[in-house]
């Protein structure tokens, strides 16, 4: 008696959907049971990919390329016998398009800082699948615990600047689930500010009383040099 044609299942071969640009993958459909031969369509937003003919209930292997994040759309797979009408349709799979991740760029507001102030450092990869885990270094010493951000955020950390080891460089790492890459930020350093403060106030002080005693020099002159005119005539 010809058998009931299953279900057929679609998996990727192998064996996760996370995949990355120009890609090589495989995919299986196979029904468990029916009356052979079998013919396998696969789909792809529901238009036919390809067709396989199989003279037994050996798996269908489809390969694809995945060349656009077009190609990471919706698959599923078709399965027929010549006894069977309609055929039967497989689970929906959907392929998750991971991107390497970019060089981070580290920043914050302000590049110069007093001691006994506090300062921030953003840490922000432009491109990357997400999530991303980034790092604070000072030096080679990491100076916060990992920060993983689910969305195209920057990781921000706070310091204070409580002497001037702490001016030391900075530097941030980033990852990503995506092809064993990490990537370092570029350098950056604080610049000690504000040492000119207290003597500034003292040099303008100065300079007004420079000032003002040459406009009292200069109004005076009159009073004395005429006088001493008059009175040598």
């Amino acid at each position: 008696f010809p058998e009931v044609l299953s279900n057929p299942r679609l998996i990727p071969v192998q064996g996760t959907l996370n995949v990355v640009m120009n890609q090589n993958v495989s995919l299986s459909c196979h029904s468990d049971s029916g009356s052979p031969p079998v013919r396998y369509t696969l789909f792809k937003h529901n238009q036919k990919v390809s067709t396989l003919n199989r003279p037994d209930l050996a798996p269908g292997l489809f390969n694809l390329t995945i060349n656009s994040a077009s190609d990471v759309g919706e698959y599923k797979c078709k399965a027929e016998t010549n006894i069977s009408s309609g055929g039967k349709y497989s689970n929906s799979l959907n392929f998750t398009l991971k991107e390497p991740i970019s060089k981070p760029v580290l920043s914050s507001p302000i590049s110069q800082a007093k001691k006994g102030q506090n300062v921030t450092l953003s840490c922000l990869s432009e491109n990357g699948s997400l999530p991303i885990t980034y790092v604070f270094f000072k030096g080679r010493q990491s100076i916060s615990p990992p920060v993983t951000m689910q969305k195209r955020k920057a990781a921000v950390i706070f310091l204070f600047i409580s002497s001037s080891s702490d001016f030391g460089t900075y530097k941030c790492r980033a990852e990503n689930s995506c092809c064993n890459i990490t990537k370092y930020s570029n350098s950056f350093n604080f610049t000690l500010a504000g040492e000119r403060s207290h003597s500034q106030p003292l040099i303008i002080a100065l300079v007004l009383i420079l000032l003002l005693f040459i406009t009292g020099f200069a109004l005076a002159i009159p009073f004395f040099i005429i006088p001493s005119y008059k009175a040598s005539e």
